[in-house]
């Protein structure tokens, strides 16, 4: 199985969102040429093209409110149950709020996991607003996922930071199952070293082509840390068959390359 363990479905209206103007600007597009309504079936074919099995979709929600919403996702989901699996995004502005919401979007919803992007927030995971949802993350056992390093979005990246902010995290919470999604870069080694550090701590490469990949995170995939990374494209920003043209160049061993395109998405996920 090959999984890609962060996509995007691009609703128009997620598409438009104001802060994505500098990275359709860098992909050579305007806001202006973008379709009323993308179908389902777009993101299917970039799945199908690169020959991905399964896909983790996620939601968005910021501080002005859902950006593609749980519902949505749960739609994409429902199209098609062999392919994607959904990750909620809830209020982090308001934590009772969002703990009901989180509840609904895996219980009623069929949702498998929570994502929120520190920066969007402008809110490192160490906050106090994330905790209550990392506890019930643990009582539904679903993992939290979440962006770290830099953002490409012209906003703060110092939410990103791995050390000290995500180590506070999974001391405090031992039994949490962690994935930082787009590998910490210029912080790779500290994402690194927490993945190392702490048993429920995964990496994902998403947004990073492979020949994009920071030297220490190829030599941790190829050697001790064949098991907490996996693979991730961040579709539509990239697409799998773009990152999968440049993977045979990082020359992973056999077992290695099995466990980065799916066997650690699927034990983490529980595909």
């Amino acid at each position: 199985m090959i999984v890609d363990a962060w996509i995007q479905h691009p609703t128009a209206s997620f598409l438009r969102a104001p802060m994505f103007a500098s990275l359709l600007r860098w992909r050579g597009l305007e806001p202006s040429a973008l379709p009323a309504e993308i179908p389902f079936e777009l993101t299917l074919a970039a799945l199908d093209a690169a020959k991905v099995d399964r896909a983790i979709a996620s939601a968005w929600w910021g501080p002005t409110g859902p950006i593609l919403t749980n519902d949505e996702v749960a739609a994409l989901v429902k199209a098609h149950p062999d392919r994607f699996v959904g990750l909620a995004s809830v209020d982090l502005a308001r934590p009772m709020d969002a703990v009901r919401e989180l509840r609904r979007a895996v219980k009623q919803l069929g949702l498998r996991g929570l994502r929120i992007l520190p920066w969007l927030w402008n809110l490192p995971p160490d906050d106090r607003r994330y905790y209550p949802l990392y506890a019930e993350c643990v009582e539904l056992g679903i993992p939290f996922c979440l962006q770290v390093g830099h953002t490409g979005p012209l906003c703060p990246s110092e939410p990103g930071r791995p050390i000290p902010y995500l180590d506070v995290v999974a001391l405090d919470f031992p039994e949490l199952v962690i994935v930082g999604g787009h590998i910490g870069w210029p912080w790779t080694s500290e994402m690194i070293a927490l993945a190392t550090k702490y048993p429920n701590v995964y990496i994902d490469t998403s947004a990073y082509k492979p020949s994009r990949y920071p030297r220490e995170l190829v030599d941790y995939l190829r050697g001790h840390g064949k098991n907490k990374v996996l693979f991730g494209s961040n579709f539509p920003m990239l697409t799998p068959a773009e990152c999968f043209a440049e993977l045979d160049a990082l020359a992973l061993p056999e077992d290695a390359r099995a466990l980065f395109l799916g066997g650690n998405a699927q034990r983490v996920f529980g595909l």
